[in-house]
């Protein structure tokens, strides 16, 4: 099943809907999706792509300098807007040492962006339970910020690891679009990190087992970490799960 929704902009628009959770209920479709910027719907066609789909909440995981320097989404009737920026830790993926283990560097800063922004990830997982509407939540890219909350949500829905790890690597997909795109905003600027752009499996795998080792569970990071109880944990299987 190709999860992408196409755009003239953004290129890893993804409904997050389908896949197996808890008590034999699967994910419902057309309720969460994840994306890169929505800074990029700037046609007619986008929009009227993005209104088609009946989104009623859109989360700006990125930093307010980020929304300065690339917009953000047009303001449209109906559509609430949130900016909850959770990474707080800034990194330059270009420049990323070739020689280090690229994708435990990113599993661990992946764990600051968990440890940094527990305020605003609780706010984002309580916009996502109390929406009465389809959500998207993005960054810059739909890569990090974005896989993170994704993983999150879909672990709280009792998706398998398997499951969240290839949605995670389906913006391998979009790889050389993200380089090229990296290349259009820094003309003349050498790329240091050859696997700039990639999701591999590993990476959100690495991330899972760390919050596991550090909290018990992703479950319980989420429960005590987070401060999420379980009965916004049940709103969220009632609004997402398939009855």
């Amino acid at each position: 099943m190709t999860r992408h929704l196409i755009f003239d902009g953004p290129f890893n628009f993804r409904d997050l809907g389908g896949y197996p959770g808890a008590g034999e209920r699967a994910v419902r479709r057309g309720l969460l999706y994840r994306s890169d910027s929505l800074g990029k719907l700037a046609t007619r066609a986008d929009l009227e792509r993005f209104r088609a789909l009946g989104i009623g909440t859109v989360i700006d995981l990125r930093y307010p300098w980020e929304i300065a320097r690339r917009g953000r989404i047009p303001e449209l009737e109906g559509v609430a807007y949130h900016n909850l920026s959770i990474e707080h830790r800034p990194y330059d993926q270009a420049e990323i040492d070739p020689d280090v283990d690229p994708w435990r560097y990113l599993a661990d800063r992946f764990a600051e962006v968990a440890a940094d922004g527990v305020a605003e990830i609780r706010q984002v997982l309580e916009l996502i339970a109390a929406a009465d509407r389809p959500v998207v939540f993005h960054c810059a890219s739909g890569k990090d910020r974005t896989g993170l909350i994704a993983a999150l949500v879909l672990t709280l829905l009792g998706v398998s690891e398997d499951d969240i790890a290839a949605d995670f690597a389906l913006t391998e997909l979009v790889t050389a679009r993200l380089v090229a795109d990296w290349h259009a905003a820094n003309p003349g600027r050498a790329l240091r990190w050859p696997s700039f752009g990639r999701a591999p499996e590993q990476v959100i795998r690495l991330t899972l087992a760390d919050l596991a080792a550090a909290h018990g569970s992703v479950r319980a990071y989420v429960t005590g970490a987070l401060g999420i109880d379980e009965e916004l944990i049940g709103r969220l299987h009632a609004r997402l799960l398939s009855a």
